[in-house]
C-alpha cells in the first residue's frame, strides 16, 4: 500500500474520522483507524474508517496511489503525527510490519494493527430524505442546550429527531427546560415519518462535523441513524426510550406576553448573574405602565440590576424569575433582533420564542393565539421555527 496527499487534507480527514474514537477501549482495535485506498476501486481516493461500540465515521478524499491497499493503525497516534508533520505533500505506505508517514524531511512509523480483527463497519440504513446542513447545524445547536447531562437517565440526554412530511422536528428536555426547533426537509417518499432518539453530544458532533453548505442525507433504521454529506458517512446507535410530548406544555392559555431587544437582554442577564450566587435566580419584573422590565439578582448587599425597555401586554405588572444558566443558553439560542416572552406568572411555564414583527405577531409567523399565518398550531409548528420552554421559579427577596 502507498498513497501520497497534502498534509492538510489527511490531517483533516483523520481529525474527522478519529471523533468516534473510544478514548478506552478493552479491545485494541476499536483504537484504529482503517485507512484503504481500494475502496473505490483504485480511484486515486482514500477512505478513512473508525468505529466505536455506539458509532462509525467514514471519509472519503481525494489522494494520488501508486500502489492500493489497506492497514490499521492507532488512530489518535495517526492524529497526533498528522498535527506536527510540515506543511506540503505526505507519503504514506506500508513497509513489512511498519505504516511509514514522511513529508518534508520528517518521517514517522506506526505498528500495524491486525486486520482479521477489526469489525466491519455498519451499513448505512434506509436513506429517508435530506435537509440543509446549516440549518441542520443550526437546529441542533438551539435545542442541544436543552438536553440532560444525567447519564442515569439516558433518555433525557438525547435529542428526538422527528420526520413528518416536509417537516424535522428536533426537540431536548432535561425536565427543567424544553427547546424544540422545526426545519424544512425533503423525504425520499411522501408521508415519510419517523420518531427517534438520538444522543445530543453524538448528534452535535456530527452537525458541526458535516460542514454547512449542501444536503445532508437522513437514514435510518430500528437501531441506528446515518448522516451522509460531501464524501463524509457517520452512523450512530440510537437511544432506547422517548421524549415527553411537547405539545400541552406548549400551548399557553392566556399569558401575559413581553416583547424585548434580544441583545440587550442576553448582555442585560450575563451582567447581573455575576452576583448569582449557586441556585440564586435572576429576577424579572415587567411594568406595563413603564415599558420596561427590571432584572435583579443577589440577595442582601451584594445585589446587581438593570432596566430595559419591554413592551408587556395582557398584564399590568408581572414578576417571573428563573435560574440564570438556564436563562443565559435560551438566549443563546437566538439569533433574531427581538425575543417575545410568554408568561404565565412565577413558578410557572415561560415559552422563549422570536419576536414580534411589524404587525404584531412573532417573527416566526405565529399569533398571539399560538396560530401561525398558515394556520399551524404552535404545539405543531411549521417549518422554520425555534421555541423553548422554561420553567420559572419562585422570585426571592432582594
Amino acid at each position: 500500500m502507498e498513497f501520497r496527499i497534502e498534509r492538510s487534507a489527511l490531517t483533516e480527514a483523520v481529525s474527522w474520522a478519529a471523533r468516534v474514537l473510544p478514548v478506552r477501549s478493552p479491545v485494541p482495535v476499536l483504537g484504529g483507524l482503517l485507512l484503504d485506498t481500494g475502496a473505490g476501486g483504485g480511484d486515486g481516493r482514500l477512505r478513512i474508517s473508525g468505529l466505536d461500540y455506539e458509532a462509525s465515521a467514514r471519509i472519503d478524499v481525494e489522494a494520488e496511489v501508486p500502489r492500493p491497499g489497506k492497514v490499521l493503525v492507532m488512530g489518535r497516534r495517526l492524529l497526533d503525527i498528522c498535527k506536527v508533520l510540515p506543511d506540503g505533500p505526505v507519503e504514506c505506505a506500508v513497509e513489512g510490519s511498519r505504516f511509514t508517514v514522511s513529508g518534508d524531511g520528517a518521517r514517522f512509523g506506526l505498528s500495524v494493527l491486525p486486520l482479521d480483527d477489526y469489525p466491519a463497519l455498519p451499513p448505512l440504513p434506509q436513506v429517508r430524505g435530506a435537509v440543509d446542513a446549516e440549518l441542520f447545524a443550526a437546529a441542533v445547536a438551539d435545542v442541544a442546550v436543552a438536553a440532560g447531562r444525567d447519564g442515569t437517565l439516558p433518555a433525557l440526554t438525547g435529542i428526538r429527531l422527528g420526520l413528518d412530511g416536509d417537516t424535522m422536528t428536533l426537540a431536548a428536555t432535561d425536565r427543567y427546560r424544553f427547546a424544540v426547533r422545526t426545519v424544512p426537509w425533503k423525504a425520499t417518499a411522501p408521508g415519510e415519518s419517523a420518531d427517534v432518539l438520538v444522543s445530543a453530544r453524538r448528534l452535535t458532533e456530527i452537525a458541526r462535523s458535516l460542514g454547512r453548505s449542501g444536503l445532508v442525507s437522513v437514514a435510518l433504521d430500528a437501531g441506528s441513524a446515518g448522516f451522509e454529506h460531501a464524501g463524509m458517512r457517520t452512523t450512530v446507535r440510537l437511544l432506547e426510550g422517548r421524549l415527553p410530548r411537547h405539545e400541552k406544555l406548549f400551548a399557553m392559555e392566556d399569558p401575559a406576553v413581553a416583547v424585548l431587544d434580544r441583545a440587550r437582554l442576553t448582555e442585560a442577564v450575563k451582567r447581573v448573574s455575576v452576583v448569582a450566587d449557586g441556585d440564586s435566580p435572576v429576577q424579572m419584573t415587567f411594568s406595563r405602565t413603564d415599558a420596561a422590565v427590571t432584572l435583579r439578582a443577589g440577595y442582601e448587599d451584594d445585589v446587581a440590576s438593570q432596566r430595559l425597555p419591554a413592551a408587556l401586554e395582557g398584564a399590568e405588572e408581572l414578576t417571573v424569575a428563573f435560574n440564570p444558566g438556564y436563562l443565559a443558553d435560551a438566549l443563546g439560542a437566538f439569533t433574531g433582533p427581538s425575543l417575545r416572552l410568554q408568561l404565565l406568572g412565577a413558578g410557572q411555564r415561560a415559552l422563549i420564542t422570536d419576536g414580534a414583527g411589524t404587525d404584531g405577531t412573532p417573527a416566526d409567523g405565529t399569533s398571539a393565539d399560538g396560530t401561525s399565518a398558515d394556520g399551524t398550531s404552535a404545539d405543531g409548528a411549521g417549518p422554520g421555527t425555534h421555541r423553548h420552554l422554561l420553567m420559572s421559579v419562585r422570585p426571592q427577596l432582594v
